[in-house]
């Protein structure tokens, strides 16, 4: 299945939007991550995880998500979310079993993209999405979802 543009700019604008309304005046990381999460998995259609992974000690460790339960920690550099905090990039994987090194936490993932969280030129941790369907992300997701991670961070 070839990635199709789901999600409009505008749809992604609106989605920012509702996440900034639904963060604010809320100093909580906590509970700003998992209205977050909340959020977004009613956003996606054909996903089966989203959540977030957060930096301590040196390591990526699991934090508010939706879905199956996961891999509690990461390292930088493993797997598609490491990767994306040692190159500080977004990564989108549209088959993960062709991504070296990648990390099995559900057997039914088969594509995935990764947003890292930068704040103060740091990665603080990362957005992770998984869906059951190959080459499930695009480019416009990519983008879409850079601009929600930087209103998420606007609130942590």
């Amino acid at each position: 299945m070839s990635t199709t543009n789901f999600y409009s700019t505008e749809k992604y604008d609106s989605l920012a939007k509702q996440l900034d309304a639904l963060l604010l005046d809320e100093p909580n990381l906590y509970a700003n991550l998992s209205n977050a999460s909340a959020l977004l998995n009613q956003f996606f259609d054909r996903i089966n995880w989203i959540g977030f992974y957060l930096m301590e000690d040196g390591e990526l460790v699991l934090g508010p998500f939706q879905g199956r339960p996961a891999c509690v920690r990461i390292q930088v550099g493993k797997g598609v979310c490491g990767t994306a905090v040692e190159k500080k990039a977004s990564i989108i994987v549209p088959d993960v079993e062709a991504f070296p090194g990648h990390i099995v936490c559900d057997v039914a993932s088969r594509s995935e993209i990764v947003v890292p969280m930068i704040k103060n030129d740091k990665v603080i941790g990362v957005l992770d999405i998984d869906s059951p369907e190959l080459n499930r992300f695009s480019d416009e997701d990519r983008i879409g979802l850079e601009n929600v991670v930087d209103v998420l961070l606007k609130h942590i």
